[in-house]
């Protein structure tokens, strides 16, 4: 049994706490933030280090079997169709012809394997490291590479970019008054949804804000002084720590009429980022912005840990931590826990303090050497770069062009993402060592192969183009077997060729509802 009893000291809100466990009295100092909240402070490993108990991960991470069916070796196209499916270019397709049709009053038309084709020249303009270079450049026969000229004419090239849309405008004005990111929402939620039936993050993920930069008219452009392209959309993204594969990711409107106003937006996007990944014994990892009290509790919860810097002016910080001087001494850490939170405040510089929070640890083991950095900080610097290299990934070879429709500019920024991705399940699915840059390549060269084919190659038929089209995205004629059904109505005992769109299983017409492929179980 153990006792507590308490030394009070009006005039200050520290308190020293006398703690008697099995006969032996201990004295525990306290300290109360200005919200309430009861602080202890705490001595260098005084427990056994994380606490097991919510910190076990219960989840295979890697590609789901969707992916490694369908992805096959020496074919990275098949990748990358798992991420930009057949039903996103179709809609692409669709949108595009019926703006054609609407600004030059003609039967403009266009097909998926030319679109393809259009998206492969952009990969190689952004492998290239050529997107600020002019147009005429790229398909000059004295300057440009031949693959440009070879694949499609410099003017079908910029008739396209001048008509495409991921949206149909007769519909428009009835969707902005419900999604103000209604003109390409359709085309960045298939990316999302396809991006997380094809990948497990591992046990750390990281969540961070991404800047792509623009200055397109744009009703929810951002201002960042801090960032090297000042001005931009802003996506938050969550990314594995290890493979660096976007899992999740939402577009910053300006106000969100469903968010309740008592809940602060930071702790409103991890937690709605992380929906999906919760309940496995993940740890999440953020900056000051997302990080709090509350947002460790309600994370903790739902058996998810955080380990995050937090804001100086926090209420539920106690006085040290708050305070612009002190008397601690350099390279001092100072721990204070609460409920399942660990406080760890590091004076890394004379007059900077690096303020931790973690419900990971339950003590921070402290290094002997002349920084003696605690095993918070460590971890935080361990995982804390995650969003940070996708970024830098996607501004490395980036698609993006001079435009000032920002709907075409969160395409590209899709493109990048989604090409990151296409590279990492690739690698995973057939242990192949390339490198980003000789993928894209390739990726671009199997993208355009078909329309180049049938541009040099008058005689094919439009059904044969078709055929080859859906074979290459696919990755072979042996993704084209029938298998048996997996949804479990009919028994498993029916073969079938389809898929079901929701959780991407073979689905017979007997487990499937009437003309989508969607199964039932995920009709419910």
């Amino acid at each position: 049994m153990a006792s507590i009893t308490d030394d009070k000291n009006d005039n200050s809100r520290i308190r020293k706490r006398r703690r008697i466990v099995s006969g032996e009295e201990s004295v525990e100092e306290t300290e109360t933030a200005f919200d309430g909240t009861v602080w202890i402070k705490s001595q260098e490993d005084c427990f056994a280090g994380r606490s097991p108990a919510h910190n076990i991960f219960k989840q295979q991470s890697g590609p789901t079997g969707y992916a490694k069916r369908n992805i096959m070796k020496g074919n990275v196209r098949s990748s990358f169709s798992l991420i930009i499916d057949n039903y996103t270019m179709e809609y692409l397709q669709a949108c595009t012809e019926a703006e054609a049709r609407r600004v030059s009053n003609t039967n403009w038309r266009t097909s998926t394997q030319e679109l393809n084709a259009f998206i492969g020249l952009l990969y190689a303009r952004g492998a290239y490291e050529t997107r600020n270079l002019k147009l005429s450049y790229l398909w000059s026969q004295k300057w440009g590479p031949a693959f440009f000229s070879k694949t499609m004419p410099r003017n079908k090239f910029t008739e396209i970019m001048k008509f495409i849309r991921f949206d149909k405008k007769d519909q428009r004005s009835q969707r902005l008054k419900k999604d103000k990111f209604a003109l390409i929402s359709e085309v960045w939620n298939r990316f999302i949804a396809n991006s997380q039936a094809c990948y497990k993050p591992g046990v750390n993920i990281t969540v961070d804000e991404q800047l792509f930069p623009t200055k397109a008219r744009c009703r929810f452009t951002q201002y960042m002084p801090n960032k090297p392209d000042k001005f931009g959309i802003k996506f938050w993204l969550a990314v594995d720590v290890s493979s660096k594969y976007i899992v999740n990711g939402l577009p910053y409107l300006g106000k969100d009429e469903a968010r309740d106003s008592s809940t602060p937006l930071g702790e409103y996007v991890v937690l709605k980022l992380l929906e999906p990944y919760t309940g496995h014994g993940r740890n999440i990892t953020t900056d000051s912005f997302f990080a709090s009290l509350s947002l460790a509790s309600k994370l903790f919860a739902k058996k998810t840990t955080l380990v995050g810097t937090i804001r100086n002016n926090r209420r539920e910080l106690p006085k040290i931590a708050r305070e612009k001087k002190d008397k601690m001494q350099r390279f001092s850490t100072l721990l204070y826990r609460t409920q399942n939170c660990l406080l760890t405040i590091y004076k890394s510089k004379p007059n900077k303090k690096v303020i931790l929070l973690s419900s990971m640890h339950n003590s921070a083991k402290i290094d002997k050497n002349a920084k003696c950095l605690p095993e918070t900080v460590q971890y935080y610097n361990a995982t804390k770069f995650g969003v940070d290299v996708a970024d830098q990934m996607a501004k490395k070879y980036s698609v993006k062009g001079g435009s000032r429709r920002w709907p075409l500019h969160v395409f590209c920024n899709i493109l990048d993402l989604g090409a990151i991705n296409a590279w990492i399940l690739y690698k995973e699915c057939t242990g192949t060592n390339i490198s980003r840059k000789d993928f894209l390549f390739q990726l671009a060269e199997e993208l355009v192969c078909e329309y180049a084919d049938a541009r040099h190659n008058p005689s094919t038929t439009t059904k044969q183009l078709a055929a080859s089209s859906t074979a290459a995205a696919h990755g072979s004629d042996n993704c084209k077997k029938r298998k048996r059904c997996q949804i479990g109505f009919c028994k498993g005992d029916n073969k079938t060729g389809d898929i079901c769109d929701g959780c991407k299983k073979p689905v017979c017409r007997k487990c499937k509802q009437k003309q989508v492929n969607i199964c039932k179980k995920c009709d419910e």
